[in-house]
């Protein structure tokens, strides 16, 4: 009898353990993400820490390789753009792209009659060129212009291209750390003379490269949250010679209203007969505005199909 009774125990224990383990890889199995759909389910009992963190990097992969191509340098060509869009950093600091003292030759904006949609950093032929935040490489290929160039996707979804290579050290869906090598600068596509051209976009949006990095020895992030508005995406509102004054907004709200204002400036194309005093008179600006705005003398010479900035 007493034998029995213990088989029965022992039965019912073995069950319950075998009912337990059940639960739990039911548990563990109870989620699927779905990369695809971008659809995430879950159930009540899901409490298991190693597959949340799963969970957490696989929808991270969603917002990091969005419309991933390793054969564009620009996957979002065709993409519709909305303004004021915001960047976030959970670094203070980046690395710098260079191991010598960042010397800005070419900045982001119109460079004779055309958008110059990066910033020209001084280096000599074969210079280790890092990655300023880590990230995956995107692109590792020849681009139009830009000779040589790496991509980068960060983690929070900005891309930071650096032309003119020489040399890859990096290939296309390669992980890579802040500060890691990525190449060698040089002089290919439409380089005159050696220097790094640095481009920051943010899909498909061109933004200025110093609105969020701060070139000085620091290597600062200028902000940890920034509102981007079409001002620091549009290189028609900068001149590439003059340093832009940096301007932050604490909400979108702010954003907006400053986008309002932006929104009056033109651009005026010059034509044949056109002098600085015409152009002051037509949009009802100051010859000194219109000089200091555009970077130009008062006496200097205009060339047809300069365009100036008006505000």
């Amino acid at each position: 009898m007493k034998s029995i009774i213990f088989s029965l125990l022992f039965l019912c224990v073995c069950s319950s353990m075998f009912a337990q383990e059940q639960d739990s890889l039911t548990d563990k199995k109870a989620f699927k993400i779905d990369l695809s759909q971008k659809i995430l389910v879950t159930n009540d009992r899901f409490e298991d820490s190693i597959i949340q963190q799963k969970i957490a990097d696989s929808l991270h992969d969603l917002a990091i390789f969005e419309k991933w191509n390793t054969f564009k340098f620009n996957p979002y060509k065709d993409e519709l753009k909305t303004y004021p869009f915001l960047v976030q950093f959970t670094d203070s600091t980046y690395a710098s792209p260079i191991n010598r003292k960042k010397v800005i030759t070419s900045r982001f904006g119109w460079r004779k009659g055309r958008p110059h949609q990066g910033i020209d950093i001084d280096l000599i032929t074969g210079d280790d060129v890092m990655a300023m935040l880590g990230g995956v490489i995107r692109f590792a290929g020849y681009s139009s212009g830009h000779g040589k160039t790496v991509v980068i996707r960060h983690y929070n979804g900005l891309e930071t291209a650096y032309a003119h290579l020489s040399k890859y050290a990096v290939k296309v869906n390669d992980t890579v750390k802040k500060g890691q090598i990525i190449g060698l600068g040089g002089t290919t596509g439409n380089a005159r003379g050696s220097h790094l051209h640095l481009v920051v976009s943010y899909k498909g949006n061109f933004i200025n490269p110093e609105y969020l990095f701060d070139f000085g020895k620091d290597n600062k992030i200028r902000k940890q949250s920034q509102w981007i508005t079409k001002h620091w995406v549009g290189a028609h509102f900068h001149n590439s010679r003059v340093k832009s004054h940096i301007t932050f907004y604490n909400s979108y709200e702010d954003a907006l209203a400053s986008q309002s204002k932006q929104n009056n400036k033109q651009i005026h194309i010059v034509k044949q007969g056109d002098t600085l005093y015409s152009i002051s008179r037509k949009y009802h600006v100051s010859l000194v505005e219109l000089c200091k705005t555009n970077a130009i003398a008062e006496n200097g010479i205009l060339k047809i199909g300069k365009k100036l900035l008006i505000y």
